[in-house]
């Protein structure tokens, strides 16, 4: 289905059940986010939300994309396994061989259909040009300000439209902008990204790079800024493809580039390469944490337009699950039959979860058939687009679902044999990850969950282990290690331990290593992961989330006995020699917290929700972003 504006696809939400109209009037600064943390974080995501009286002439819609219902819904489909599913049949379609001159002119249909999703240049102006404005104001727009320690005012849902200045080749990514004046943003792209690429091009060749960033419209163009394609694949085409209408474009008023005809907002401006960089951030990410400031490129805003009717579409990240999680989730169920079909062939499904924050944790299915075969998973993988940058892969066999964390962990509880199923690799990292010594580049861990082959088995010591309470043990460790807060075992199995701790000096975690050692109590544990003290071990979410992302994983992983300890908690200069500095994470500020609770009845939003940023307020270590 093509929407032809955000206010299209409002109705559609709103006929389904899935939009909550908020009349009072709400602060676009810290406020909106309180109200949206509480929503999204509700089962399947809570309501997309439009506020209807921010203090601007602009109505503003977030989380619409926030559960799986809304992303089926914008991408104009039941289930969103259909799209891989309608990517397999065509892939293999087109390349199954053809045997006959009527075979291959039986495929011109198909072909048709791709030519079909191309983008098309229209003259005139688009609906996104019937408001123009040249002496243009970017403070015109309701721009959140999301989390206490941000830097500023942040675009976070924009479509930033880039062209390759050698090949002209287009490329569509999604890049935050904060605000700095009323015609001047930062452009927040990661090295790794196309839009970086492009920029590098502009400034060997000494030219201004021209850029329109696009707003609103059909969904379906604003998921394809998201997607992982291949460079030099037009997301305006897989834009086409998802909605089954090719995208309209039309030429930008002051830049030589073209916009969407159907966007609800256009920003046109450029960078100049010789400009210096701005120091832009911190502000609050998807990781749940703060990524801090660093210096990014001046995006000059030269004109702004947009539609009579438009809506401001932004997101909020942090903690998970947000928004965003959603549109992960989507981008593993149509990427995994492509996946399959060009690199992976034994694999069969695949499962990014929430608290893995997309690139922290991958969970996959193989279809295994020789031995070392998840180690050839795992090398593909990392090799694959912005799959490089995962950090812990667990592979396991085709019968197991990998939505199912029962199974998953009975996997790892049956086939994994610690010394030997932990695999590690080094490779780059995503810019945001706050845990590697080194910036956007550490370690990868893959644990084979996979049933082995017996030339893939180790002689293991088979001695009969004497069974131990759970309550012996947390006795006897608590007598041994200085500073323990708290011991629990995932469940009844004692494979899995979780320990809470404060990290008293640099020898701690070789004392604890020590201790660990000698205590025959642990001879039938995998695995033991340290967290800070003031985690909570009975949350395993929280604990999941913690465990990927405060690691490096070959830094910190120490094997003792038939068993390894993860060190989960935070790193500082004192107890780890960690030379960067750590992020806090994303609480919302006390007086905002009152303000909305204060509100809340007025909203008609339905029942209260408490804030989620008083149960993660005790792991907020000061203010600011930064842990000091």
């Amino acid at each position: 289905m093509a929407y032809k504006s955000l206010s299209q696809f409002i109705e559609v939400l709103e006929k389904a059940g899935e939009l909550i109209r908020i009349k009072e009037y709400v602060n676009p600064d810290l406020e909106i986010t309180e109200i949206t943390d509480r929503v999204s974080k509700q089962k399947d995501g809570g309501k997309a939300l439009l506020f209807e009286n921010t203090g601007y002439d602009f109505p503003l819609l977030i989380n619409a994309y926030g559960s799986e219902k809304r992303m089926a819904l914008s991408l104009g489909v039941d289930n969103l396994d259909d799209i891989g599913a309608e990517i397999e049949k065509l892939f293999k379609k087109m390349t199954a061989p053809k045997n006959s001159i009527l075979e291959k002119l039986k495929m011109l249909p198909e072909l048709g259909k791709i030519a079909a999703f191309m983008p098309k240049t229209v003259s005139g102006k688009g609906a996104s040009q019937e408001i123009i404005h040249k002496n243009p104001d970017i403070n015109k727009l309701p721009v959140l300000t999301c989390w206490p320690a941000d830097g500023g005012k942040f675009i976070t849902l924009p479509m930033v439209i880039t062209i390759d200045p050698l090949t002209g080749i287009r490329n569509v990514g999604m890049y935050r902008m904060q605000i700095f004046d009323k015609n001047l943003t930062a452009m927040h792209w990661h090295k790794h990204k196309v839009g970086a690429r492009h920029f590098n091009e502009y400034k060997k060749l000494g030219k201004k790079m021209p850029i329109a960033v696009a707003l609103g419209g059909d969904p379906a163009i604003t998921y394809s800024a998201t997607a992982p394609l291949p460079d030099n694949m037009d997301e305006f085409m897989l834009a086409g493809f998802l909605r089954k209408q090719k995208v309209k474009l039309v030429k930008a008023i002051t830049q030589d580039i073209e916009v969407p005809a159907d966007a609800d907002i256009i920003i046109e401006g450029y960078i100049d390469p010789e400009e210096e960089f701005i120091y832009e951030g911190p502000f609050g990410d998807h990781t749940g944490f703060y990524s801090l400031a660093d210096y990014f490129p001046k995006f000059h805003i030269t004109c702004i337009t947009h539609r009579k009717d438009a809506v401001y579409p932004t997101t909020i990240v942090g903690i998970p699950p947000q928004e965003d999680a959603y549109i992960g989730k989507a981008t593993e169920r149509i990427f995994l039959a492509p996946m399959r079909l060009t690199m992976v062939p034994e694999l069969k499904d695949m499962n990014l979860p929430h608290y893995g924050v997309a690139h922290n944790l991958t969970i996959v299915s193989i279809d295994k058939t020789f031995s070392g075969q998840a180690v050839k998973v795992m090398n593909a993988l990392w090799g694959a687009g912005q799959m490089m940058f995962n950090k812990v892969l667990i592979v396991v066999d085709k019968d197991i679902d990998v939505h199912n964390y029962k199974e998953v962990y009975q996997a790892f509880i049956k086939n994994v044999d610690i010394r030997n199923d932990l695999h590690f690799s080094m490779g780059p990292l995503d810019i945001l990850d706050h845990s590697a010594s080194k910036y956007a580049f550490g370690s990868k861990m893959c644990i084979d969950a996979t049933s082995k082959f017996p030339d893939e088995l180790y002689e293991k010591n088979q001695e009969i282990q004497e069974k131990r309470t759970a309550e012996d043990i947390k006795t006897d460790l608590k007598q041994r290690i200085v500073g323990l807060e708290d011991i629990r075992f995932v469940d009844d199995e004692q494979k899995i331990l979780f320990l809470s701790a404060k990290k008293t000096n640099e020898d701690y975690l070789e004392e604890l290593q020590l201790h660990l050692k000698n205590t025959n109590r642990l001879k039938d544990i995998k695995l033991v992961i340290l967290f800070d003290k003031e985690v909570n071990l009975n949350d395993l979410a929280s604990c999941a989330w913690l465990s990927t992302g405060n690691i490096d994983p070959k830094r910190d992983t120490y094997f003792i006995n038939d068993f390894a300890l993860i060190d989960a908690t935070r790193k500082t200069l004192d107890n780890d020699k960690f030379e960067r500095d750590w992020p806090n994470i994303l609480v919302m500020d006390k007086a905002t917290i009152k303000a909305i609770d204060e509100k809340w009845e007025r909203l008609n939003i339905g029942d209260f929700i408490q804030s989620p940023s008083e149960y993660y307020l005790p792991l907020k270590m000061n203010e600011g972003a930064v842990v000091k």
